[in-house]
């Protein structure tokens, strides 16, 4: 019995671990079939289900991107003729050391430094003998002919290594005195990147600097393109056949209210004198034309003397870069009559008729202040004041009638004192003083005699010649002027199709037309027939009305800055007819009332329909174009 039990207990035992070593075993296989299936899940999934999205994150790391630049815009005058500013096709050399054999290296940049006409250093710099080994492309050169990479292309095997890509160089056709106003380009620099780098600029973006091209930036510089190169560590191109691009957008076209025909003759009537000339619309506030003396070549600047060149132009002590009508500022002398005349029309604190003596002097306490004719004008009313330029009459009505709160208000509804917001960056606002301003610039009161000189546009007075061409503007049509622009159209570069025009713009309006400006329009156009410019404006092409100026600049024995503001036809009562010149010649040029002749030939050129060569002879004058240089100040 004994036995019998024991053998019973030896069978449940061997029984029970057979049972636990077969539990272990399907446990084993269990989770082995499971961790199988997770790994083969993982496969499927890193694979198939998010194979494509970890592709792209390995495409993106070994890709390399290269921008394609896009053209800039091309700028037209108003007609849409000749082109003033388009792309000449250029190219931006590169050198991959890895793809020429070292040994060659040397000997490979001592041929293209003979080819590219640059020394040898200059390329061994580049290429110094530690960056051999590179893949990643070196540039060696911006900027070369499309004739040197033909040639470069046709002896390929001679340049094992070199690469290049296309990248267009901006040029400027014949601009002359449109410099200042259609500006440059260049490469943008590191502040201005920190401004535009979220408006989608980069590196290596050209950038408008100055004129137009800094202005309508956004317009002209396209969007770039980019090509994607997929590279292994060292930066060797893997990709093979035709690389992805994405293709750059040219930028829009625009078209400028500026006439190049008038821009020219004003260019040449105002000759080799430092000064401007503004000739606008006064209907629209386009402007015709916008000349400032001296001027520059902006394609001298893309040469290999640019930078030299450019430096010589900001160290010129004519100073070439300044647009000199919206950028300068001077007293407007007696073309501030002008507006002296609307004050005393508008607010009749004086009867237009009324005679006021005029003597050779006017005291004011222990003051005197000289007429600019010893022998005086006798008895004098608006217009014979305004005609002769009486400065008398003047001190008298703007001491004695009007103040100077009085003539600060007309002055800056003349839009003085404000810029006009004429569409190119840098526009001075000038200055209007009162006696507010003074106490809070100046720390001092306002003095009579502080009246006295502002009322001939003198003293603390600064005006820009645009300004004087909006004041004129003003009286042109009966009281309004419209915002000066250059923009006219904008266009699409490719179908040519307009997109955009701009829209007159009413930026000062006054408030009692009827009792100011048809008198002093008769009064302006009385300043040309039996006033101080007579003898000058001497066209017959059309009926002008305006008022000269000679600005003194405090200098002592120093000549006097020359002025005439005018418009025309005066007889012609359809606004869209007329045009405004205002010509403003600095006292550094000899002084010989230039403004005034240079505007009668303008005036004979627009309306006759003649070249500068064809008025001058219809005129009977000398070409005076090219005067001697103007010495150093």
């Amino acid at each position: 019995m004994a036995t019998e039990g024991f053998s019973r207990r030896s069978d449940n035992t061997e029984t029970g671990y057979l049972d636990n070593k077969r539990n272990r075993i399907i446990g084993v296989a269990v989770f082995v079939i499971a961790l199988m299936l997770f790994y083969t899940f993982q496969l499927f999934s890193l694979q198939i289900l998010e194979g494509s999205a970890y592709h792209k994150r390995a495409t993106l790391v070994s890709q390399r991107s290269t921008p394609l630049l896009a053209s800039r815009g091309e700028i037209y005058d108003r007609n849409h003729e000749a082109p003033l500013a388009t792309n000449r096709e250029a190219f931006d050399l590169s050198f991959v050391p890895a793809a020429a054999p070292r040994d060659r290296i040397p000997q490979l940049l001592a041929k293209l430094s003979q080819r590219l006409h640059l020394p040898y250093e200059f390329l061994e710099k580049k290429v110094p003998p530690s960056v051999y080994g590179q893949f990643n492309p070196i540039d060696l050169l911006g900027g070369v002919e499309y004739a040197t990479i033909k040639s470069l292309a046709e002896q390929s095997e001679d340049f094992p290594g070199l690469q290049w890509e296309q990248k267009p160089v901006r040029e400027y056709h014949a601009l002359g005195s449109l410099s200042s106003v259609v500006g440059y380009v260049g490469d943008i620099t590191e502040e201005e990147l920190q401004v535009l780098y979220n408006s989608g600029y980069d590196r290596r973006s050209i950038v408008g600097k100055a004129g137009l091209e800094k202005q309508y930036d956004f317009l002209l510089r396209g969007r770039d393109g980019v090509k994607y190169l997929t590279v292994d560590a060292t930066g060797r191109n893997l990709s093979g056949g035709t690389p992805r691009e994405q293709p750059p957008q040219t930028g829009k076209s625009i078209l400028l209210t500026i006439d190049r025909a008038t821009q020219t003759l004003a260019e040449k009537a105002l000759g080799d004198r430092i000064g401007s000339v503004v000739i606008l619309k006064p209907s629209t506030g386009e402007v015709l034309a916008l000349v400032s003396y001296p001027t520059f070549d902006p394609n001298a600047f893309t040469t290999a003397d640019g930078p030299k060149i450019f430096q010589s132009l900001l160290t010129d002590t004519r100073y070439p870069f300044l647009n000199r009508a919206i950028q300068a500022t001077y007293p407007p002398a007696s073309t501030f009559k002008v507006i002296m005349s609307a004050a005393l029309l508008g607010d009749a604190v004086i009867d237009p008729k009324k005679q006021i003596f005029c003597g050779p002097e006017y005291k004011l306490g222990d003051r005197v202040f000289k007429e600019h004719d010893p022998r005086g004008f006798g008895w004098t009313d608006m217009g014979k004041g305004l005609a002769q330029s009486a400065n008398v009459y003047f001190y008298t009505v703007g001491v004695e009638y009007l103040g100077i709160d009085r003539i600060s208000r007309y002055a800056r509804d003349f839009g003085l004192g404000s810029s006009s917001g004429i569409d190119l960056p840098g526009e001075l606002s000038g200055q209007v003083p009162d006696s507010h301003w003074k106490e809070k610039s100046l720390h001092a009161p306002w003095l009579g005699g502080d009246t006295a000189n502002t009322s001939i546009g003198q003293g603390y007075l600064q005006v820009t010649p645009l300004q004087m061409a909006d004041a004129m503007a003003m009286v042109s049509n009966g009281g309004k002027i419209y915002r000066p622009h250059l923009l006219k159209e904008v266009r699409d570069p490719i179908t040519d199709a307009v997109e955009e025009t701009t829209a007159p713009e009413v930026i000062f309006d006054s408030s009692n037309p009827e009792k100011i400006f048809h008198p002093l329009q008769e009064a302006l156009r009385g300043v040309i027939t039996g006033g101080t410019p007579e003898v000058v404006l001497t066209t017959r092409a059309v009926q002008i009305a305006g008022k000269t100026g000679t600005g003194e600049d405090g200098e002592k024995g120093s000549a006097n800055h020359s002025w005439f503001i005018a418009y025309a036809p005066y007889d012609d009562p359809d606004p869209e007819k007329r045009v405004v010149v205002v010509v403003q010649v600095e006292r550094t040029n000899t002084w010989e009332w230039w403004a005034p002749k240079a505007a009668n030939i303008i005036f004979q050129g627009i309306f006759a329909h003649e070249t500068y060569e064809q008025a001058l002879k219809t005129l009977g004058l000398p070409d005076e174009s090219h005067v001697p240089p103007t010495p150093a100040r």
